[in-house]
């Protein structure tokens, strides 16, 4: 493995175990803030218990998803060397204005959640924690304001003169439509697991007989956001499939394995099995008309094929190459206006023409079949995007009919009478960062070979530093974050098996101040 693919692994591993503890932290943060105001609302002790035992879990998980997530952003400097220098000036300020939320927002407010519960008023306490709920979001946004820029860079032009790329309208990078799409889809999926994580819990609680009215409380609380969160899920990736299609549609095209452009609209593929080595996609099962409507949101504009998408990207390579020879006479003669005037004409398909230094450094005397080349390297991994993105969604469907199932179960007064419903909802623990973690890998592995789409190629981005190193950091990653894991399985299961009459302190006095039971 190159320094490429050692740097792409590495990053990789080390954003998917981050993934695991984010959703969780995400989804608790806000039912917290649901029990803790039904306790505000009610006075019912059993509603606090329910806060302070769900908060050791998310007090857990949170401290977990820190350590991971602080060690990702000194990659871009470590591993991502000149991907940092080509586009700091736009990717640093929502990555600085994230750290400012995790760091001081939220650390502060967490700080007041755990230790203040005798030093506030009920009403300053329940503030407190959607303030923490509120920062955790927030947080959230500004990681995905910025990987959304990454998926669709706007906002931001290329100067010729330092060789970067600079924000130009920071409010288009704010309000990136494919940034808003992300941060919506994912903070609803992690509201998923969130719900889906105190269902299970709760359930494995009813099937030991343990805790019983906890339990049924908490499950309550879980059915009724979980069933709202799992259909926002269904309906904002909706909306992520929509500005993909806008402006990444290989991706698009990949997760269809769509192979040629299909008159409009185009039909979605239920089933399939792709294959790479003759273009075509064996034994398709297909839904008409899905795929247009997801799409393009329209019946007569056509979705395009891999093969077609490739051909263009041949036509925008040239073009590129354009820009390049503009860029070289800009370097050698800064004074000229001629090359400037043909470095804007082109510019937009500067990234494309940079594909070819993958196969040779001068990329102004490319050849047809070096072009050819380059613009097939365009082409994602089909089989892979294919696949997840079908169980991403299957998953999607069952979390549906699982919170369905619970809250219509919670109406009529029945969660603790179906054994084979709480054995259904205990399983499904782990699907939601299943699920999860193969939205990742569709949204990041579909972008590829962009690092930043249509700008800046994956090759390019990375340190010049050897691959030894890299491979070195990679296992010690590695071995870090499974250890950190495993810590973190050990303490929720312990905590868990504990329950909350064991986990939670008894004071003498058991009420608290300002509210009357």
């Amino acid at each position: 493995m190159d320094i490429v693919e050692l740097s792409r692994l590495q990053f990789a591993i080390t954003a998917l175990y981050h993934f695991i503890f984010v959703p969780l932290t995400l989804g608790l943060s806000v039912l917290l803030g649901i029990m803790e105001t039904v306790y505000v609302m009610t006075g019912k002790t059993i509603w606090r218990d329910m806060v302070k035992f769900w908060g050791v879990l998310f007090g857990i998980n949170f401290a977990m998803g820190v350590a991971t997530g602080v060690t990702m952003e000194f990659q871009f400097g470590t591993n991502w060397a000149y991907y940092s220098h080509y586009v700091g000036d736009v990717f640093g300020a929502p990555l600085a204005i994230e750290g400012l939320m995790a760091f001081f927002l939220e650390a502060t407010f967490v700080g007041l959640f755990f230790f203040a519960w005798d030093r506030l008023t009920t009403h300053q306490h329940l503030i407190a924690t959607w303030l923490l709920a509120l920062g955790t979001n927030f947080s959230a946004l500004w990681i995905l304001i910025a990987n959304g820029w990454m998926q669709y860079p706007v906002g931001a032009h290329f100067n010729a003169d330092t060789m970067r790329m600079e924000v130009s309208d920071f409010m288009a990078v704010l309000f990136n439509p494919v940034a808003q799409a992300k941060f919506v889809h994912t903070v609803s999926a992690g509201y998923v697991t969130g719900s889906v994580f105190v269902l299970a819990v709760s359930a494995y609680f009813l099937l030991r007989g343990r805790h019983v009215e906890f339990a049924k409380r908490s499950m309550t609380v879980a059915a009724s956001f979980g069933l709202a969160s799992a259909l926002s899920v269904v309906v904002l990736g909706d909306e992520s499939g929509y500005t993909a299609g806008v402006n990444q549609k290989m991706k698009i095209a990949a997760i269809e394995a769509m192979w040629d452009t299909e008159p409009a609209p185009a039909s979605f593929t239920l089933f399939g099995l792709p294959d790479l080595a003759d273009h075509t996609t064996r034994y398709e099962i297909k839904v008409p008309w899905m795929l247009g409507l997801i799409a393009t949101r329209s019946t007569d504009t056509p979705v395009p094929g891999i093969n077609q998408l490739v051909s263009l990207a041949q036509t925008q390579i040239r073009d590129g190459i354009l820009a390049y020879k503009a860029l070289l006479a800009i370097r050698a003669t800064s004074h000229d206006a001629a090359p400037r005037t043909l470095l804007q004409a082109h510019v937009a398909n500067l990234g494309y023409a940079l594909l070819l230094k993958q196969f040779r450094p001068d990329i102004e005397n490319a050849t047809d079949r070096e072009i050819a080349a380059a613009a097939a390297s365009t082409i994602p991994n089909v089989p892979v995007l294919f696949w997840s993105f079908r169980l991403m969604v299957g998953l999607g469907f069952w979390f549906v009919a699982l919170f369905a199932a619970a809250f219509w179960y919670s109406a009529m007064l029945e969660l603790d009478r179906h054994r084979w419903f709480l054995k259904a909802a205990f399983l499904t623990l782990p699907l939601p960062w299943i699920a999860a973690e193969l939205g990742w890998i569709v949204a990041e592995y579909g972008r590829q070979p962009w690092v930043i789409e249509g700008v800046l190629p994956t090759a390019l981005g990375v340190s010049t530093t050897a691959a030894g190193n890299v491979l070195f950091s990679l296992i010690g990653f590695a071995v870090f974050y499974s250890a950190l894991l495993a810590a973190d399985l050990y303490l929720l299961i312990k905590y868990i098996r504990l329950g909350p009459d064991d986990v939670l302190p008894r004071p003498a006095d058991a009420f608290q101040r300002g509210v009357t039971p």
